[in-house]
């Protein structure tokens, strides 16, 4: 995954990373949890969100 594939995503304190046990990787937005206006699995790259807020530092796995 990279930054143009996952837009805001990529670096917002609200986003996880998860990989099924095919490989497969998605990003789960966890301000769905607490508000159903959020998709739990965005569809990628986000462009655009009114959530969004960045990390605190730059430590994102790539």
């Amino acid at each position: 995954m990279d930054r143009d594939r996952v837009g805001l995503c990529w670096d917002c304190r609200w986003a996880r990373r998860v990989e099924s046990g095919r490989g497969s990787v998605f990003v789960l937005c966890r301000r769905a949890n607490a508000d159903p206006a959020y998709p739990k699995y965005p569809p990628l790259p986000r462009l655009r969100c009114p959530g969004y807020e960045p990390e605190a530092s730059d430590s994102r796995e790539e």
